[in-house]
This record gives C-alpha cells, structure tokens and sequence, in this order.
C-alpha cells in the first residue's frame, strides 16, 4: 500500500498539472500519483497560506515549510512574501516536484528542497514555520513537527498549522500551549483549524 508520506520510486507515474491562483499569483503545479493531493491545492493549505499572508507582522527571517509535499505552501509564500524558504518531506516524488514547482514559478534561487524526517535534518532558526502535517503518518509523527518547531526558531518566531478538528486540532493545540507557553487559534474554516504558538 503506498501512502504520500511514504518512498515508493516503483510507484507507476500519472502526472497531473493545473495553474491555481495562491496569494495573489496564478501558480503553476505538477503533480503525480503518490503525493498528497495529487488534482488540486487542497482547502487546508489554502487556508494556511491565505492565514499567514493577512497577518500584519509577520517575523522577519527565513521560512521553513515542514512536509511540504509537491511544494504549494512553500513556493506561494516564496512567491509572495519574496523570502528563503527551506522545503522538507520524506516522500523523494514530491521532492522531486516541488523542485520542478519552484522551477516553473520562478523561485528556485529563493527555495531549498531537504529530505527530513519532522528536523532530522533541519539546522538553524526560521523566522516562522508552516506545516500540513502528514495525518496520516501518525500522531506521533504530528507531534513530532510541533513540538520540535520550537527548536527551530528564531526567539519570537512564529508556527502555523493546520489541522482538522476531526484529525486532532484540540489536542495539537495543547501541545502547543505545552511547548511554547501560548497557543492560539487564528482561524477556524470548514472544520480546519489554523494553529499558532509564538517562541
């Protein structure tokens, strides 16, 4: 069984491509079988982007986009905001598309692509961290990126993530007030809920 936070290079290929407007720009996507939300930006991230785009102040500093899948997140914030972004995901597809992504929205120079594991290997401190957590991996893999966010920020910085309340919302919260010491909920859209912990 292949899932999208899983390495499956046999994996038969079916690309997909479509253009989505994110933050204000028309975007171009490709994407293929193996990688979360293969036909279109899915509504959580879409919330997520359009959350950190309306916030007034955002911390300055680099971005650091845990999972990042095919790279929607990532390259709209990029695109947008006009920062370094560092991408990271354990699934070597996505990568490979969230490279070509960059690529074909102009902001290759601006991203950098990392195979990790939640930090494994992340270094330094962002300005803030965005995260879709994969779910589906666990929750302990959910935790994981949470809690080790703060680790990987500047002091002041800031976390993002979404989550349905279904999928454990109220509870990641908690362990964000836990980690940092503050949690709060920035949005609530159609059962997703936009986290988010200052450092």
């Amino acid at each position: 069984m292949n899932h999208y936070y899983t390495n499956d290079p046999d994996l038969e290929h079916n690309e997909h491509s479509f253009n989505f407007d994110l933050g204000g720009h028309s975007l171009h996507f490709t994407t293929d079988n193996g990688v979360f939300s293969k036909h279109t930006i899915d509504f959580g991230s879409r919330v997520l982007i359009e959350t950190v785009l309306n916030q007034e102040n955002l911390p300055a500093g680099d971005i650091l986009d845990v999972g990042c899948g095919y790279g929607p997140i990532g390259i709209a914030l990029a695109k947008t905001l006009g920062r370094n972004v560092t991408m990271s995901d354990v699934n070597e597809r996505a990568m490979a598309l969230a490279k070509r992504n960059a690529e074909a929205n102009g902001v290759t120079a601006q991203t950098t692509i990392i195979e990790s594991s939640a930090y494994a290997n992340i270094t330094g401190e962002f300005g803030f961290i965005v995260t879709n957590p994969p779910v589906r991996a666990g929750k302990a893999v959910v935790s994981a990126i949470i809690s080790g966010a703060f680790d990987h920020l500047v002091a002041g910085g800031e976390v993002f993530v979404v989550l349905q309340k279904k999928q454990g919302a109220p509870s990641a919260k908690k362990l964000l007030d836990a980690t940092f010491g503050n949690a709060d909920v920035l949005k609530k859209d159609a059962g997703y809920y936009i986290l988010h912990a200052v450092k």
